[in-house]
């Protein structure tokens, strides 16, 4: 009997999985060509996130997988609130809370004195001291975005309940430590798509060798 419950969440999970990779596709999310990533890194694919965030039917029903795993037996919610990162972070918060009827915030990323950045709850959001709260982001590849986000959550007392991206493109990450406590909060994905990417250059990366016009997708441009 002890095997059931695992075998179950594991099928579920499969499900959750094929149904992403489904609304991802048939929305024209996975891209062919050569991108310059946010990491600075290249990659010959690119998953526009937004080509699915644009379509309020697949959002609404990839938030309620979230939205589905953070109820409680009876129903009721066991976050009290669900943050994300700008700038799809702010629609996915959004409707996993609508869904659990809970508050959404969202923290936007400053720029420090000395060239940095950091991110920060702005606009008069709040998280009380103790409140339990549900990190969500679209794709997570070095996961930058969310482990700003933890220092956010915890100098203003929160509790993190859980990290959630929608695509998972770091290999399998399973955990996120913050930077600022070393705290570990646990990750999960509903997505896990393994895509190459690449050092730039012509010796490293196959696109930069044949010369294919390199394009910045994204807030960053859309020019080569």
């Amino acid at each position: 009997m002890t095997t059931i419950k695992p075998a179950i969440a594991i099928g579920a999970g499969v499900a959750v999985a094929r149904r992403t990779e489904a609304l991802f596709r048939s929305s024209g999310a996975l891209r062919d060509g050569h991108f310059l990533l946010k990491s600075g890194r290249h990659g010959d694919a690119y998953v526009e996130k937004f080509a699915v965030l644009s379509d309020p039917a697949a959002t609404s029903e990839l938030c309620g997988f979230w939205a589905a795993a953070a109820r409680r037996d009876d129903g009721s919610p066991a976050v009290d609130l669900v943050a994300g990162p700008t700038t799809g972070g702010v629609i996915l918060a959004f409707e996993t809370a609508r869904q659990l009827g809970v508050r959404s915030i969202f923290a936007e990323e400053v720029h420090d004195a000395d060239g940095g950045t950091h991110r920060e709850f702005r606009r008069g959001f709040t998280i009380r001291a103790g409140e339990r709260v549900l990190l969500v982001d679209d794709i997570l590849t070095t996961g930058g975005s969310l482990l700003a986000m933890l220092p956010a959550v915890e100098a203003m007392g929160g509790e993190i309940v859980e990290c959630a991206v929608l695509v998972d493109r770091s290999g399998g990450r399973s955990a996120l430590t913050s930077p600022s406590t070393g705290r570990v909060y646990a990750l999960r994905s509903l997505w896990q798509l393994d895509l190459p990417t690449y050092d730039p250059g012509p010796e490293t990366c196959p696109q930069c060798a044949t010369g294919a016009p390199l394009h910045a997708p994204g807030s960053t441009g859309t020019g080569a």
